[in-house]
């Protein structure tokens, strides 16, 4: 804490999203704190940003600056801080320990903030799905409950968490009813994974930074409020229904991983995704692990199943496979749907696209070692999105595989047959959630 009067001065360490949300609950009109700087990490081209006076409140008039976390332990020395907060997702928990211990040694304090203080109440049902880790399948988990939903005949309205890497201004509270409004936003390849099927399927989807605002606008149009969690971050708002989506393809990590374990802990249901192609021991793993630490959840099996309409395409070819970035970056995934697409349908070859790599492509390969022969749909800006083009044209092979939810065709120009690959939930469990969706009585 600071001497005497003085406001608390604090350090939030974030990615763009929960972040500017914590600061937003808990010290945006708070004068026994001062909230001097911001660090960025995960996430390219955050930094040397500053979230605006717009949206900072009466208390800062200046904004506040953002910095690369690699500066943390000078920031901490310069900015003279007392307290710096840990605001991003998907980290190991030994990750948080050594980013406290790299704060403590700089001389100040460490915090964490708790998931209830920062979900807003809606006058509204919520339904949230969240995970254990990025790439779980929770997309493909919220869109069988918005049909379960609709099929009530419910009005619903989406609020995907946070993206906001463009002008902060103007995505305060964004608001997508057709593809076009993708476009208008100016969403990056990340935003449209998370958007597109949620539009295209007649949903209703808000996002932006100021999630009070949001949802006040959400709750004028709709009768449900259905929360899509990024990576394994915690709800911004209370949930009638909380779902957990569990991984068995990376089995202990939701006792392994922050904030999921929470997720793990809080939920009311919690669904152990892909079992089809899982190991049993794997899945046992995690209905153990649930048994254990939270009792109470219902847990349901379900199956991912892979759709695709051009199996015959695939056969005998070499492919290059091109999969949803984050899932496999942060979420250290190896394979995803189109990749697992090629092995069942019968490609002689999945070509390794890393000695073809342009730009910041090339630099991903570099920071995340596991990834070999698959390449990461990265689009954070249009530099990005144009390195990315020149490495799917550069690699020599048949067909491009794209397994990310959107359709890259309409983005970039790809010089060679491609197919699309998706998930969807499926199978008894799919059917039991939906029941559990249609009986829950805050929902009727």
């Amino acid at each position: 804490m600071a001497p005497g009067n003085d406001p608390t001065r604090v350090l939030i360490l974030g990615a763009a999203g929960r972040d500017f949300h914590n600061f937003n609950c808990c010290y945006r009109e708070d004068p026994g704190c001062r909230v001097v700087a911001f660090t960025a990490t995960q996430i390219p081209n955050i930094d040397g940003r500053a979230y605006p006076p717009e949206l900072a409140g009466p208390l800062y008039p200046q904004g506040i600056p953002i910095h690369p976390e690699i500066e943390l332990e000078a920031l901490i020395r310069d900015l003279r801080i007392d307290l710096a907060v840990f605001s991003y997702s998907d980290v190991p928990h030994a990750y948080v320990m050594h980013m406290a211990s790299r704060v403590s040694a700089a001389g100040a304090d460490f915090g964490l903030i708790g998931a209830a203080r920062t979900m807003f109440p809606s006058r509204r049902p919520v339904v949230a799905v969240c995970a254990v880790r990025t790439g779980c399948g929770k997309s493909q988990t919220t869109r069988l409950v918005a049909g379960a939903l609709r099929a009530m005949g419910k009005r619903i309205a989406v609020i995907r968490h946070p993206m906001p890497y463009g002008d902060l201004r103007r995505q305060a509270c964004q608001r997508f009813a057709t593809l076009a409004d993708m476009d208008q936003h100016e969403c990056t390849i990340e935003e449209r994974e998370e958007y597109e099927l949620h539009i295209a399927n007649g949903n209703l989807l808000f996002a932006g930074v100021d999630y009070q605002r949001i949802l006040a606008a959400a709750e004028a149009e709709a009768d449900v409020i259905l929360w899509d969690g990024g990576n394994n971050d915690t709800p911004f708002y209370k949930p009638d229904l909380w779902i957990t989506v569990a991984d068995p393809h990376r089995p202990g990590h939701e006792l392994a991983y922050y904030p999921g374990e929470t997720n793990f802990r809080m939920a009311d249901v919690i669904l152990i995704n892909k079992v089809n192609t899982a190991r049993p021991e794997d899945v046992a793993t995690i209905e153990s692990n649930a048994a254990a630490v939270n009792p109470r959840a219902r847990v349901i099996r379900a199956d991912s199943d892979i759709l695709c309409d051009a199996r015959d395409q695939i056969h005998g070819k070499r492919v290059l496979v091109v999969e949803d970035g984050p899932t496999l970056t942060h979420g250290e995934m190896r394979i995803g749907a189109a990749h697992v697409a090629a092995r069942k349908f019968g490609a002689t070859r999945i070509v390794d696209p890393r000695p073809h790599a342009a730009g910041s492509i090339r630099d991903v390969f570099q920071k995340y070692g596991h990834l070999t022969d698959i390449l990461p749909a990265m689009g954070y800006g249009r530099s990005q999105i144009a390195d990315l083009e020149a490495t799917i044209n550069a690699t020599p092979c048949d067909l491009v595989l794209i397994g990310t939810p959107i359709d890259l065709a309409l983005l970039i120009k790809i010089n060679k047959p491609a197919v699309r690959v998706a998930y969807e939930l499926a199978g008894a469990g799919a059917a039991t959630l939906t029941e559990l969706v249609r009986a829950h009585p805050r929902l009727l």
